[in-house]
């Protein structure tokens, strides 16, 4: 078989990007690998290292893609990271996918792919197009990209790298915010890709590892280790006994809620609609101090759209029959009398956070509900903070620079962000996206312990069913429709 890519004792010119010991690597044309480790392992840095991000010392990486048309490795090496959803088109502020008025500046879906300048995509054939048709995205051609899903934003870019015909495609945790039919086309899309080109997934869960991958390199500890065939690789980890042992005490509640209302959320009769496009029809709900929702549907079903609406980041929301906590929208109230009961995580503020800030500022943020820190913090908030940082075991991450966190890293950060206030409505949207099995078991200990507080309530969104906590007790699926969503509640 043909080497594509060999390594020979790398290492990085930058001391910061090394890895704990010199790289030994090779990877063969149609040998389909997935890289496994736990959050903080090293899995980004190595990746790097392939791409050519991280330049390493004298010549101890070569590429050889000679039987390709392209010899530029640029375009040769295709790397998706779940940050890239918006390409080149990101909102400039945080809640500007939600302003309507804004909605001009976006291109649509079918305005992306057409500045590509790729040959493989042209207007009259996206109707015939088979990655288009794959990743679905037919369906959405003129529609602006900021009114995507994150699982529709996550397609769309996998579906412009893939029109770019790569031969090696990297990409980093690729089912994360796909509900489970977008993940079972995902798994056939890229099964039928790899006849033709080579692909590594970046993974932190073994149930990630799709059955065309061949083999399997664990990174650990920062450190490179043998290559194993699928099959061994999933062997060995089923006889590993893996017993958590996380002992954490929650910091003392400092707050009682100021509010004398028992609905803390009281929708009325709610539409919701984008041009032509109903995202929320006839919709009525009501959430109640100490009740504890999932909530799910499929991508696109208006998941996002609802959080907006309760977090005040939709304007929408005043021209709704919307009640937070007693209090009607649009009689006065700031978007910050809002925000300060609730603590809330998404996909989307995981995509607009880019400050370079040490991570307990990051942390400190969301004590203010806002996206960067403008306001120092006093001794006894980055106390608290560190309290907070303590309880997820991650507190050596403390005065590290956020943007040099690995993706998991990162993610664990704003999860933290969203319990410091004490909130008295936790909004976690997908919070376990690219986290390990130790993390994702120890966060729903953690939202376990915080929910025995009576008077907390949450809301919580995942695409897996063994992601929710213990604590849940509501049900609200959300069921995309042709001309809006079918509701339906369970209790």
């Amino acid at each position: 078989m043909q080497k594509i890519i060999e390594i020979i004792n790398g290492i990085t010119r930058h001391p910061n990007y090394r890895l704990s010991t010199p790289v030994n690597f090779t990877l063969e044309r149609g040998e389909h690998l997935a890289v496994y480790g736990k959050n903080g392992s090293g899995k980004s840095l190595f990746i790097d290292i392939l791409t050519g991000a991280h330049p390493l010392l004298g010549e101890s990486l070569t590429y050889n893609f000679s039987k390709c048309m392209s010899h530029c490795n640029k375009e040769n090496i295709r790397y998706i990271t779940f940050r890239d959803v918006y390409g080149n088109q990101e909102p400039s502020y945080y809640q500007q996918r939600w302003n309507q008025a804004d909605e001009a500046i976006f291109p649509t879906v079918r305005d992306v792919l057409m500045s590509l300048s790729n040959p493989n995509i042209k207007f009259a054939d996206m109707a015939d197009n088979e990655i288009l048709a794959q990743t679905g995205l037919l369906e959405h051609l003129y529609k602006p990209i900021n009114r995507l899903s994150s699982g529709e934003l996550r397609r769309l870019q996998l579906a412009k790298t893939l029109l770019g015909n790569p031969q090696l495609l990297i990409i980093d945790n690729p089912y994360i915010g796909l509900d489970v039919t977008a993940r079972e086309n995902l798994t056939n899309i890229l099964s039928n890709l790899s006849k033709r080109l080579t692909i590594i997934v970046v993974v932190s869960r073994c149930e990630d590892i799709a059955p065309f991958i061949r083999q399997v390199l664990t990174i650990k500890n920062k450190k490179v280790c043998e290559k194993l065939p699928r099959k061994n690789f999933l062997a060995k980890r089923e006889n590993e006994v893996s017993v958590l042992i996380a002992s954490f005490t929650l910091p003392a509640s400092e707050t009682s809620p100021n509010y004398s209302s028992e609905t803390i959320i009281d929708f009325q009769d709610i539409n919701i609609r984008y041009g032509k496009r109903t995202i929320l029809k006839d919709f009525n709900w009501q959430v109640k101090r100490g009740e504890h929702w999932a909530l799910t549907g499929q991508n696109g079903a208006g998941k996002s759209t609802l959080l907006s609406l309760i977090c005040a980041d939709n304007p929408m929301a005043y021209a709704c029959n919307i009640t937070l906590f007693g209090k009607r929208r649009g009689q006065g109230e700031s978007i910050w009398d809002i925000k300060k009961h609730i603590g809330y995580v998404s996909p989307e503020i995981f995509t607009a956070y880019k400050k370079s800030l040490p991570a307990i500022d990051i942390v400190c943020s969301g004590l203010r509900d806002t996206i960067g820190l403008y306001k120092q913090s006093t001794p006894q908030e980055r106390e608290k903070c560190n309290g907070w940082l303590k309880v997820f075991g991650i507190e050596d991450l403390s005065e590290r620079n956020y943007l040099t966190l690995s993706s998991g890293e990162q993610r664990l950060i704003l999860l933290v962000r969203a319990f410091v206030k004490n909130p008295q409505l936790l909004i976690l949207d997908e919070p376990f996206h690219g986290l390990d099995d130790y993390y994702r078991k120890l966060a729903k200990d953690i939202i376990d312990q915080y929910m025995k507080d009576t008077s907390k309530t949450l809301i919580m969104v995942s695409h897996y069913a063994e992601e929710f906590p213990t604590c849940i007790n509501r049900h609200l699926h959300l069921e995309k429709q042709a001309d809006g969503f079918e509701l339906s509640v369970a209790h």
